[in-house]
């Protein structure tokens, strides 16, 4: 498998990255000089072997240019979520223990904050597409580099921050396999094998490229010289535009997008060519069964999805045709082995819902200066978790019902939020839908759901009893929401994961017994 610095000796003007909405191009030539210029760069500033650095970027081509420079200098990048704060951001910096900083010209009020609160480690400040005062030009700097390679290259790997969707961000580091720069990319002989990655790939990168996976399969089809379409933000309709413009054969997705993609209207849906898509592959978060029906019907039998974690805990695996006869599976296990546990830690026979556990080789994983989260990760088995809930079934398919901190216990019952939400987005006038369980002293915890509407004018009593009304005749009384609150946006980032802690944080501590309306009443609306 040929490094983009071997594809760039034999294609030199093939395109490497292009990115989407600005049709910015970069050839194989140039991600090789300027990856090496940015070697370079950190070489001359005193960055060495094992080194790490933090990468606060929107999407763009310096990203990725940015993150070969340190992969040919041995150096350990952690790209972090251009929607946190300052205090969030010093943590990671700190944390991983960073030299330099390199973040977008449009995040500079964070970058300032972080450069003056302290906190860290950080020697060097460096910003892309621009300048502001404590912040050298990334861009000139590293123009002023020279093109060849640095003689002491190795192998440098990212270093992916969890989400912290349920608590403090945890960095994991996988070490790399060898110091050769060469090293084919440890996706390539799974996944990639699997979806077919080779050179002849059109890959669309359509979320972030701060998080694993489009990180993770952008690096990997650049290993095998396929030429990469990178969104700077998801759009919907944009996606299919650059689907038949580029003929992409590879995507990757999360459901929110499928569910974007969707709701376009039907003349909208049909105007383009998506004939040279391959693979449709998506992950990260609960596909609701509906959603994925409708979107088999649309682009056929080529969506595949897999259900893993930044760790390394295990992983599932189940294509179309799969899907079909197992509806709602995350698939069999594709490395590792499945366990279902009850709360004493009992393993359960199938049908049954549980905490789901993998045992086996891939259950190995540890977090950056947090040794103790990883009791919380493992049995006394050593088997690993990431806190989901699921059961599987008598052929082996894993079905997830929802993360654990999520559960709602009402009158001694247990609601699994994510069924009521994967129902509550299929309605026409819900975009966004949040569910989960507020204080409720005569039954412990009360059923809460927090919508965004297509459109905010439906934000009114009116919508709100109409879709209450629609919930009665598909749920039974018991997971009826017992209070229903628009707000305009949820906290759902484009990884396609809905940060619902920030939710229930606010809900729990605001909400009393006596503040919801109980079941059989009007569902109340909230700015």
């Amino acid at each position: 498998m040929p490094h983009p610095a071997i594809t760039a000796e034999t294609y030199p003007h093939k395109p490497a990255i292009i990115m989407g909405r600005s049709g910015e191009m970069i050839t194989y030539g140039e991600l090789d000089a300027r990856s090496n210029q940015a070697a370079q760069l950190f070489r001359s500033l005193g960055l060495k072997k094992g080194d790490h650095i933090g990468l606060m970027l929107e999407n763009c081509h310096q990203f990725l240019e940015i993150a070969w420079g340190a992969q040919r200098a041995g150096l350990i990048y952690t790209p972090i979520s251009t929607h946190l704060k300052r205090d969030e951001t010093a943590y990671i910096l700190e944390n991983c223990g960073a030299r330099m900083f390199i973040v977008s010209h449009g995040l500079r009020e964070v970058a300032h904050q972080v450069l003056a609160g302290g906190g860290h480690e950080v020697e060097c400040f460096y910003m892309v597409d621009g300048i502001a005062e404590g912040f050298e030009s990334w861009d000139d700097s590293a123009a002023l580099q020279p093109e060849e390679r640095i003689d002491d290259e190795a192998n440098g790997v990212p270093m992916v921050y969890s989400s912290g969707t349920t608590g403090k961000p945890k960095g994991v580091f996988l070490p790399p396999q060898s110091d050769d720069v060469n090293t084919p990319h440890f996706l390539a002989n799974t996944l990639g094998a699997i979806f077919g990655f080779g050179p002849e790939t059109v890959y669309l990168s359509t979320a972030p490229l701060y998080h694993a996976a489009p990180l993770h399969y952008t690096m990997m089809s650049l290993y095998q010289g396929a030429t990469v379409v990178v969104m700077e933000k998801f759009e919907a309709e944009l996606a299919l535009r650059l689907i038949e413009e580029h003929r992409v054969t590879h995507s990757q997705w999360v459901p929110i997008m499928f569910i974007r993609l969707l709701k376009l209207p039907e003349e909208v849906r049909q105007r383009y060519d998506l004939s040279s898509l391959q693979f449709a592959i998506h992950a990260a978060a609960p596909c609701p069964v509906e959603v994925k029906e409708q979107m088999i019907e649309w682009w056929g039998e080529i969506i595949v999805e897999y259900y893993a974690a930044s760790e390394g805990v295990g992983a599932t695996i189940i294509d179309s045709k799969s899907w079909l006869s197992h509806k709602g599976s995350v698939g069999p296990a594709m490395s590792g082995t499945i366990h279902i546990l009850d709360d004493e830690g009992n393993e359960l026979p199938p049908g049954e819902i549980g905490t789901v556990y993998f045992s086996g080789e891939s259950a190995s994983f540890r977090y950056h200066k947090e040794p103790e989260k990883t009791a919380e990760a493992y049995n006394e088995r050593g088997w690993a978790t990431t806190g989901d809930l699921g059961y599987l079934d008598q052929d082996g398919f894993l079905y997830l019902t929802d993360r654990k901190n999520f559960m709602i216990i009402s009158g001694g019952v247990n609601i699994y939020p994510q069924e009521i939400e994967n129902l509550m987005i299929t309605h026409g006038k819900v975009a966004d839908v949040a569910v989960f369980g507020v204080p409720n002293e005569e039954f412990g915890e009360s059923v809460t759901a927090v919508v965004q509407p297509q459109n905010w004018a439906d934000a009114t009593d009116e919508v709100a009893i109409e879709i209450m009304e629609w919930l009665r005749e598909r749920l039974s009384h018991v997971k009826l929401p017992r209070a229903l609150h628009f707000r305009e946006q949820l906290p759902r980032l484009d990884n396609g994961k809905l940060y619902k802690r920030h939710l229930v944080d606010e809900f729990r501590g605001a909400t009393r017994a006596e503040d919801g309306p109980g079941p059989d009443a009007p569902a109340d609306k909230r700015d």
